[in-house]
């Protein structure tokens, strides 16, 4: 039989890899086969890294292309977010947790929850089919969720992450996992041996909004002053992927999880566009916003009202 690719979005996260891992394994086993194979659709980041070498898992194959491929979409549901932008390849199923702004000529199975994490999703549908979760695998997504969630403290977070999450902290006999989460956010903190670009790239997404193409990026730090030295570099970076890439605004927002607010960092054709939409005021193309912590919920949405 042919391979199934189970694949995230493009500027991979943990969220993503860890998804299209755990729930590649949980469809081997409900269906006793081994065709459905992990992959990532570009360079994994530093925390991602991280935490597949500390459970000891493969980065899985990477494909830029999905040509020819029965590939099942996890953490993502946009064309503008599958590598290749999906080109060729047969979409089987879709599992993700974000809006959905789908269209497809086929019927095909459809997971989507308002949870905070892929891996959310996918720990459930363990718990429901009855399929044992390992040690490494509960670490694995358990580091995903507490990302995805900004181990609790984002807008996206349910009561059914926190479920899952103290479900998965048990199995792995972890007695505190907010202490858990914060060596991961550590990690990502780390930024000395990364350039501008991937700095930018760690966690990057696209948008498709009328008033053109929209990129935002989201570091999400327990030391916000890290970035203090490199704000003027990395808005030149931001600059020179706009006019490479011809997007109409490229974002990086730095999310401080300690003290819940994030510092955005704008380059745009019409900067004045993000400023009525946040109802402030950009000094040298930066603001801090005081409270905003998710993509997902606080900044797109309001993007998409003012640009779409």
């Amino acid at each position: 039989m042919n391979n199934v690719y189970v694949i995230g979005h493009k500027s991979p996260d943990l969220d993503s890899v860890s998804a299209a891992i755990s729930y590649a394994n949980l469809k081997n086993q409900l269906n006793e086969t081994d065709i459905y194979k992990p992959a990532v659709a570009g360079e994994v980041n530093k925390e991602t890294k991280y935490i597949l070498d500390k459970f000891n898992f493969h980065i899985p194959e990477k494909i830029e292309n999905l040509s020819d491929k029965k590939v099942i979409l996890v953490d993502h549901n946009e064309f503008s977010q599958i590598a290749g932008a999906g080109e060729g390849a047969e979409i089987v199923e879709i599992l993700d947790h974000h809006k959905f702004n789908f269209s497809y000529s086929q019927p095909i199975e459809i997971i989507v929850k308002p949870w905070g994490a892929s891996c959310t999703i996918i720990a459930d549908l363990y718990e429901k089919n009855n399929i044992e979760i390992s040690q490494s695998m509960a670490g694995l997504m358990l580091a995903a969720i507490l990302v995805d969630t900004v181990i609790t403290k984002s807008p996206t977070c349910t009561e059914i992450d926190k479920d899952v999450i103290n479900k998965l902290a048990e199995k792995m006999d972890i007695a505190d996992w907010h202490e858990y989460g914060m060596e991961i956010f550590k990690v990502r903190s780390d930024i000395a041996d990364l350039s501008d670009e991937a700095i930018i790239k760690s966690d990057f997404k696209d948008f498709e909004l009328k008033a053109g193409k929209v990129g935002i990026g989201q570091v999400e730090t327990a030391d916000l002053s890290a970035f203090d030295s490199r704000k003027d570099s990395l808005l030149n970076a931001l600059k020179k992927i706009q006019e490479e890439e011809s997007y109409h605004s490229v974002i990086l927002f730095l999310t401080d999880i300690i003290n819940e607010g994030s510092q955005f960092l704008v380059i745009s054709k019409d900067a004045s566009s993000f400023e009525k939409t946040f109802e402030t005021k950009l000094e040298n193309s930066q603001v801090y916003l005081s409270g905003i912590m998710s993509r997902k919920k606080q900044v797109i949405p309001k993007l998409q009202s003012e640009l779409d």
